[in-house]
């Protein structure tokens, strides 16, 4: 995410470094390509210009009157001022009526129908409602087919009319449905277009005026660019939305549009939304964002997202195993099942200060527990209990039928041992065995 914005800002600040002071030459000399690898990741020129204008004025105003050198002070003064581009703090969706009503905007092809799920979802898991997904893409094929599927992941009921052509209708439907089904949020799912045009906007114009909306929700293709914000800015003078979702973030995308998309419409970005899978929907949060775009890793999330996953049960009961030298198979493919659920392993990476950047270069497979799993799964319940009875011939079979190989097999045990002795070690404090351990686990890893 953003990876060629934060590699050019984080050029830009280096001109500053060893500098002893700010002076309005070195600033401009900064600035400058700040305001170049805005105008790369395709933010509006005005608002480049603009963002830049306020950072020299705060810079050459602070002086260094502060305890930060040059190049910290500019860093901090630029995280402000993107703070400031974003929104500044988190905005809520507004839930209120009996049923809410929710209404999804956007052009074909946005990631809408996906994100509509991923919102019911959401909405069902975080805020312990009961929601309806109503599908009114009466034109776009299969379309109301993908949303039932999607619905059918995570439980959530999809209001459809087969052979109806008229989303007007279809919506109020659901809405009478909602109510004497004890749906308490509707989702209406609308159809989008390739591009904007008259006869898209007055249907969602209809639309709107029949279900009185609480929320209306403009869903963005975030790898679009300044065609998104250029989209939001008709969508918003017809609808007057409440706020934006960002999708594809995940994607090779250059931040124009959660830079520049405020500004234009004076409206919060609300979703940021990453990967297919439904529970691949954040909260936005400006600052948060403001940290990731500068390289400073985003710790919070992370550690919301692993706390999500977080059984205090579990942790109790696997504690005790550690302590006891009893951490098995089955134990170990829980962890590798709750890392997964956590999210994208290069996305997870770049939440950690620093380590982002120094992994931007390796390829992160997500498939990489497939293996490991295949081969857990060919363990009989016996084997996964007691990993001292793998010998030769159990290897040999385990291979065979995992579809891998006996090296892959006995590189894995290798690793579990590691990982328990290692386990063991921290629950009982072990500092000096730790250190020894890691600097041969470090001596072992192939040459360069």
């Amino acid at each position: 995410m953003f990876e060629s914005l934060t590699e050019k800002l984080e050029r830009s600040f280096k001109l500053l470094k060893g500098e002893n002071k700010i002076t309005e030459l070195n600033v401009a000399e900064t600035l400058k390509e700040v305001r170049r690898a805005l105008l790369d990741a395709d933010v509006n020129y005005k608002i480049a210009k603009d963002f830049t204008n306020t950072v020299k004025e705060k810079a050459l105003g602070m002086n260094v009157l502060t305890a930060l050198k040059p190049s910290q002070l500019m860093v901090k003064i630029v995280h402000d001022e993107l703070v400031t581009l974003m929104g500044n703090e988190k905005s809520d969706l507004k839930l209120k009526g009996n049923p809410s009503v929710i209404l999804l905007a956007g052009l074909q092809g946005s990631g809408k129908t996906t994100f509509a799920a991923k919102l019911a979802n959401f909405i069902r898991t975080k805020r312990a409602k009961r929601p309806l997904l109503v599908a009114c893409d009466v034109y776009r094929p299969a379309a109301i087919e993908q949303l039932k599927i999607l619905g059918s992941q995570t439980g959530i009921i999809v209001f459809s009319k087969e052979g109806s052509n008229k989303p007007v209708e279809i919506a109020q439907e659901a809405i009478k449905h909602a109510q004497i089904h004890g749906h308490d949020v509707v989702i209406v799912d609308t159809a989008g277009r390739l591009a904007i045009d008259e006869e898209m906007m007055d249907e969602i114009t209809n639309i709107k005026a029949a279900v009185l909306p609480q929320e209306i929700l403009f869903v963005v293709d975030s790898m679009t660019g300044q065609d998104a914000v250029n989209t939001a800015k008709e969508f918003n003078d017809r609808l007057n939305f409440d706020g934006v979702v960002l999708t594809k973030l995940d994607g090779d995308t250059r931040g124009g549009a959660a830079l520049s998309i405020r500004s234009i419409v004076a409206k919060p970005i609300k979703f940021v939304s990453t990967g297919e899978k439904v529970d691949a929907l954040d909260i936005f949060y400006p600052e948060r964002m403001a940290d990731r775009i500068l390289g400073m890793g985003d710790v919070v999330s992370l550690v919301e997202k692993a706390q999500e996953q977080f059984d205090m049960e579990e942790a109790k009961r696997l504690q005790k195993k550690i302590a006891k030298d009893q951490f098995d198979f089955t134990d170990f493919l829980k962890q590798i099942h709750q890392v997964k659920k956590m999210g994208n392993l290069k996305d997870l990476a770049s939440m950690i200060p620093g380590v982002g950047k120094m992994m931007k270069n390796i390829d992160f497979d997500d498939n990489a527990f497939k293996s490991i799993e295949a081969i857990i799964n060919s363990m009989t319940p016996y084997e996964r209990s007691n990993p001292s009875v793998l010998n030769g011939s159990r290897k040999k079979r385990i291979a065979t039928g995992s579809g891998t190989n006996l090296q892959e097999v006995n590189q894995l045990i290798k690793q579990f041992d590691e990982t328990r002795r290692l386990m063991k070690m921290f629950t009982s404090g072990d500092s000096k065995n730790i250190s020894r351990m890691m600097q041969n686990m470090n001596q072992q890893q192939p040459k360069k």
